[in-house]
């Protein structure tokens, strides 16, 4: 059985879900935390927990896809560093993708506030509140944050690299509409 030349359709869809939910969950912490305490930065910690959450299942129902997909190869083109940077970017990701929201999960739970999914159910509380944690898991929450980021940023400036000057086919397997 051959190998094939682009992800599962379900991959792609995942991908670029949690890619846009990823962007749009910074670009809310981002405004939320620079705003003066009102009931709209209350509701913006709201979505922005949410869109954490969401991110967290949809991660976890990717990996499941992931190691139950069969994927493309990498190009025979790519040298064996190329190789072993993809992977560990991969790996990186998927720890950052699930550390990430984590972090943010517990540091809300360590300040004493619940998070109630899209108003509709309040999720287990792990941690309980504790003063003392709050800003450890708030200050790991924040470079989990910037660590994505640049990782994110190499992922982008690699497939970029791959589409632009390798031209190895490398993004157009992970494009929707192909």
């Amino acid at each position: 059985m051959s190998s094939p030349s682009r992800y599962p359709s379900a991959m792609i869809a995942l991908h670029w879900l949690i890619a846009l939910l990823i962007v749009a969950a910074f670009a809310l912490g981002t405004v939320m935390t620079d705003m003066k305490i009102s009931p709209t930065k209350l509701q913006y910690y709201s979505y922005h927990k949410w869109l954490g959450v969401t991110v967290l299942a949809l991660v976890a129902i990717r990996l499941l896809t992931r190691l139950f997909s069969k994927v493309p190869p990498y190009p025979a083109s790519m040298g064996g560093w190329q190789l072993k940077a993809a992977n560990l970017t991969h790996f990186l990701l998927y720890v950052l993708m699930f550390a990430v929201p984590l972090s943010g999960y517990f540091y809300t739970s360590a300040a004493g506030y619940p998070v109630v999914y899209l108003g509709l159910f309040e999720l287990p509380t792990f941690i309980a509140p504790n003063p003392e944690l709050k800003p450890i898991l708030k200050e790991l929450h924040e470079t989990l944050t910037t660590v994505i980021l640049v990782v994110v940023g190499l992922h982008v400036v690699a497939a970029l690299k791959h589409h632009f000057i390798d031209k190895d086919g490398i993004l157009q397997r992970m494009l929707p509409g192909q």
